[in-house]
């Protein structure tokens, strides 16, 4: 029986002529996926060293900034232009919204203390969602007490915050500049005339009588 044949070449001869031509372009491909993937977890690497970086000071600028990347960080990947999001980076975003939730929530003065309990929570199961997609093996209590913060840093930046109300406060004129004063400066000459002053007006007051003395300018 003879081979089939299309175009005077068996079957075999089409199957080596379409791997010489595919063969390059599906190489090309593939490490242009292999790239992406390695692109997207470097993303992914990056924001979380910027939060462990900046997790004893959240109101950094470098710290909101990393915060308002992750929606896109963790976005997912699209494939055959298919959107695709693994389980682990919802789990991401779910945790940011939480978390984000909590900050826009403005706690009132006597329930401070209790708002920045549940916010240093959901920070760090924020931070432990974006370990276990990256696959950094941290657990909770880690996370939370493994952050150094010098006293100096936290004196530092809760006397900035102070002098920027008070300063506030006196440019709106929600309060006023208390002064002690405790002495003028004195001019003995002003002093003496003032006393010469005193005493003409004293004895034209007596004799009804008031002395004026023009002198030139020179």
């Amino acid at each position: 029986m003879e081979p089939t044949t299309y175009f005077y070449l068996e079957l075999k001869d089409w199957t080596v002529v379409a791997a010489t031509v595919l063969g390059p372009i599906l190489a090309v491909q593939a490490q242009k996926a292999v790239e992406a993937l390695r692109e997207h977890r470097t993303r992914k690497t990056r924001l979380f060293e910027q939060l462990m970086a900046t997790r004893a000071s959240r109101v950094s600028p470098e710290h909101v900034r990393a915060l308002n990347m992750i929606d896109l960080v963790f976005y997912g990947e699209r494939t055959l232009g298919v959107q695709r999001r693994s389980s682990k980076e919802q789990r991401v975003l779910d945790a940011w919204k939480e978390y984000l939730d909590h900050l826009n929530n403005k706690a009132e003065e006597e329930s401070a203390q209790l708002w920045a309990t549940q916010g240093d929570e959901l920070f760090i199961n924020l931070l432990y969602a974006v370990a276990q997609d990256i696959g950094y093996k941290f657990d909770r209590v880690q996370l939370k007490r493994g952050a150094y913060s010098p006293r100096a840093h936290g004196d530092l930046e809760a006397e900035s915050a102070e002098l920027r109300r008070a300063t506030l406060s006196l440019l709106t004129g929600q309060h006023a500049l208390k002064m002690n004063v405790i002495a003028l400066p004195i001019d003995p000459d002003a002093v003496a005339a003032n006393r010469a002053a005193i005493q003409n007006i004293g004895k034209a007051l007596e004799t009804g009588t008031l002395r004026v003395k023009v002198a030139s300018a020179d």
